[in-house]
């Protein structure tokens, strides 16, 4: 854990220590240089958020001021016997969220290492490449141990203006589908329970990137609010390089997370698999929903639905085979707990990763029919679509494995859908004429990309 001199607080006591992180890496994660990196660039943006005379709405604004006496912004029930941290109100606005139900208490819980699982054997040319481009393109842990140590940090800058709130990573940073490229996602929790996002949640973000754009513009840049349907601050981690995207009370986000990363590590073939599609799709430019096109997350669920409908399944559903451990139910504290008490599923399916990336293609190119099915990797089949307007008229129904939405919902445009599915048919030709990933996925290109 990161010295409280990094951000020039005084130190907690062991027990105050522990409320404060989701993730907690423990100090032997990090050399001593690296603590010592960590807090100069701390020091240092702070020093420079005071010093430089930043432009911030046409005008920069002092965050303390030797005149006023500091209050904690929208603070929530005190916890008793921790040490209070304040700051003043970054501007005087008639709206206040009513966040009437705090998060439970912090407890401090291991970082999770990834588990340690053998590669699938390769004993094909096609097999081979994917597994090569699986291991140099795989986020390492030290790329996540970088994201970890940017979520600490915040976390406890956050907690300034909200001293109960918690920050979550999560996304493929933490689901095991990561790339090295891969950017950082993070949940803001300030209470579990739904948050308007058109009201509540926007205000929330508006405090915390005026924080960023003051307090830590020498450590974060380029911080933006984007005001969309879900609103999310943007912006860059100085040090680590990572770009970052964090939202609020995406309760869901954080749950599927978990899930995911459970399938990730269930069977050794399934990230291999999923890295070089979201690859392949990404190239073929099919994996952007703000155009349209696929998420990743809407392509991994795709793999995975996959991969429960072979006729010898290479993976089960696991919230039919254990419900209590993703049950919707489960408190936040406790979602993480979850990959930790599912065992590796045996399957008798022995198809090698070059005959499941060609099974995948073929299956949503010739097979899947997307007129009136829905892919649910919670009933581990592809089911009729429902009649609700979530799914009415849509090209691409994919369910959400928790809350029922449709995760495709962002191809709304005929031609984009045409578009996909045009891809899957060709690729699916070339990859069975050639038997070759540069046919569909030049290789020098994806692993430059990382």
């Amino acid at each position: 854990m990161f010295p409280n001199s990094i951000l020039g607080r005084p130190p907690f006591t062991p027990n105050q220590q522990q409320h404060n992180n989701f993730f907690v890496l423990s100090p032997a994660l990090y050399s001593h240089q690296q603590l010592i990196d960590a807090q100069f660039n701390f020091q240092n943006a702070e020093r420079l958020s005071d010093e430089k005379n930043l432009p911030l709405d046409g005008k920069r604004q002092r965050f303390h001021s030797p005149h006023q006496e500091p209050t904690v912004v929208n603070q929530i029930v005190p916890l008793s016997g921790e040490r209070r941290y304040s700051m003043p109100p970054l501007f005087h606005t008639p709206y206040v969220p009513d966040i009437v139900r705090c998060v439970p208490p912090f407890r401090e819980i291991p970082f999770l290492e990834p588990r340690e699982i053998p590669l699938p054997e390769a004993k094909d040319k096609l097999s081979q490449q994917i597994l090569e481009l699986f291991e140099t393109c795989q986020q390492q842990i030290s790329d996540l141990k970088k994201k970890e140590l940017c979520r600490t940090q915040l976390q406890r800058e956050i907690q300034l203006l909200f001293p109960q709130s918690r920050l979550f990573l999560v996304g493929s940073s933490l689901n095991g589908f990561g790339t090295r490229s891969s950017d950082g996602d993070l949940c803001l929790v300030v209470k579990e329970e739904p948050v308007n996002q058109k009201t509540e949640a926007r205000h929330i973000l508006t405090l915390v990137h005026k924080h960023f754009c003051t307090r830590l513009s020498g450590y974060i840049e380029r911080p933006q609010l984007i005001r969309a349907k879900v609103p999310i601050v943007k912006f860059r981690d100085k040090v680590s390089c990572v770009e970052f995207d964090l939202n609020v009370n995406n309760i869901v986000g954080i749950r599927n997370t978990f899930l995911l990363r459970t399938y990730a590590y269930l069977e050794n073939r399934v990230r291999p698999l999923v890295l070089v599609i979201k690859k392949w799709a990404s190239h073929h430019e099919i994996n952007d929903a703000s155009r349209g096109t696929l998420s990743s997350y809407s392509l991994v669920l795709m793999v995975l639905h996959y991969l429960q409908t072979l006729p010898e399944p290479i993976l089960p559903s696991l919230q039919k085979i254990y419900p209590e451990c993703f049950s919707p139910a489960i408190q936040l504290h406790l979602v993480h707990q979850a990959p930790c008490n599912v065992p590796p599923y045996l399957s008798k399916n022995e198809s090698s990763l070059g005959d499941l990336l060609l099974g995948f293609l073929k299956y949503y190119a010739t097979e899947f029919d997307w007129n009136s099915q829905m892919i649910s990797v919670r009933e581990a089949k592809a089911i009729p679509r429902p009649d609700g307007i979530e799914w009415r008229n849509k090209y691409i129904c994919v369910e959400e494995p928790f809350d029922g939405t449709n995760t495709a919902r962002a191809v709304h445009e005929k031609q984009k859908f045409d578009i996909i599915k045009d891809q899957f048919l060709k690729s699916w030709h070339r990859l069975k004429n050639k038997r070759d990933l540069n046919s569909i996925l030049p290789l020098r290109a994806a692993i430059l990309k990382r």
